[in-house]
């Protein structure tokens, strides 16, 4: 009785030794069977096609085919150790149908943690997929990956003109390679531009104003506005929220009812504004110019600068009836001929505030510190029954 190992096309595993008996039909039957393939041919080792049971030896190996051409075997490279135990056997890994030759030390020394050093450690222990050549089939980009195997190959970071990034951090995460990953991050941070915080110029800004329907509100919460010149714009219903506007020229800038809360304004200049029904809640104004400016709407809709860091501005002249300067503070401030008839000024710091030539007729000035506050030329008389409400 002769036996044979029996092999499929191309490959050298998972071989199955069987007995030679009846004709060549019956040998392709149990083939069929051994397999699990639907065996048509034979061959021998040097791809010799058999069509005669009478050339088949005892203990010869021979290749079943499905009825498509012989196909040499891989032939693995047996694993040797260095001195230091490290496999060095060489592989090629598919990378998205690009090939790539290797060792396995390549891919287990460098990063031991990493998903390809659990993969290709120990042989087959994961099961990896083969193509027809034997290469280890990986489903990821082959472009990304090249900058990763070189990493593993020499531990430097070299990443081609044209090739993003990005995408190579990505493929560092998905193997697990966490020191390159750190790289890449640190290498794209540097990349990146510096953030701009220039000003914004007048010319910007017009072109935004232009290019904003006139019942969309315009959002420049935050920006940088800081010296500009922003002088007789139309700038009704701007959200300026914490928006940088110190030393800006806003002389007769129309701000109605504007929102500058918690604005920057200090040392910028509106002399002359339109600031009817403006929100000034919580901003600051230390050392601002506002001579002339008209706070009073005549809808009634009162201005509201609660909070307000006034320190040191000038006021002179102005048109304040009804606004809301509560808690505010106006130390040194001037507020000559103003006309703050209704206003509220309950705790606010009024200290060395020249209030000279002022209406101050129905204001509320309860719990504010008048300290040093200069009263002169007032066209109506201070009362507390007025003051105190």
């Amino acid at each position: 009785m002769r036996r044979v190992t029996l092999f499929v096309n191309g490959t050298s595993k998972n071989g199955k030794v069987v007995a030679v008996y009846g004709t060549l039909s019956d040998l392709l039957s149990v083939a069929s069977n051994k397999l699990g393939i639907k065996a048509s041919c034979l061959y021998n080792g040097k791809g010799g096609l058999i069509d005669d049971i009478a050339l088949i030896r005892d203990d010869d190996v021979l290749y079943v085919s499905e009825g498509d051409p012989f196909i040499a075997p891989h032939n693995e490279a047996k694993a040797t150790s260095d001195p230091h135990g490290a496999h060095t056997d060489w592989l090629t890994l598919n990378i998205g149908g690009r090939l790539f030759t290797t060792t396995r030390s390549t891919l287990v020394s460098k990063e031991p943690e990493s998903m390809l050093a659990h993969m290709f450690r120990e042989k087959d222990v994961w099961g990896n997929k083969q193509d027809e050549h034997g290469a280890y089939l990986i489903d990821r980009s082959p472009e990304y990956f090249e900058p990763i195997l070189n990493y593993l190959r020499h531990g430097q970071l070299i990443i081609n003109e044209g090739i993003n990034i990005r995408g190579v951090l990505e493929e560092a995460r998905f193997f697990g390679i966490e020191q390159l990953a750190e790289q890449l991050e640190v290498a794209i941070k540097n990349s990146q531009p510096p953030e701009d915080h220039s000003p914004i110029s007048r010319k910007e800004f017009v072109r935004f104003l232009l290019a904003t329907p006139t019942k969309s509100e315009l959002r420049c919460q935050g920006l940088n506005f800081s010296g500009a010149d922003l002088s007789r714009l139309d700038l009704r219903y701007i959200n300026f929220k914490m928006a940088n506007l110190s030393r800006c020229n806003l002389t007769h800038a129309n701000l109605c009812c504007s929102n500058l809360e918690r604005a920057d304004l200090s040392g910028a200049n509106l002399d002359g504004a339109n600031l009817q029904g403006v929100k000034m809640l919580c901003s600051n104004a230390e050392g601002a110019s506002l001579k002339g400016c008209n706070f009073e709407d005549p809808s009634g809709l009162k201005a509201n600068l609660e909070g307000a860091n006034l320190k040191g501005v000038d006021m002179e002249g102005s048109q304040m009836t009804g606004i809301n300067l509560r808690v505010a503070t106006l130390k040194n401030a001037k507020l000559k001929n103003c006309n703050l008839r209704g206003a509220t000024l309950a705790g606010t710091d009024l200290e060395n505030c020249d209030l000279s030539g002022c209406d101050l007729q129905e204001a509320n000035l309860r719990g504010s510190n008048v300290k040093g506050a200069i009263f002169e030329e007032m066209l109506t008389p201070l009362h507390m029954s007025q003051s105190v409400r």
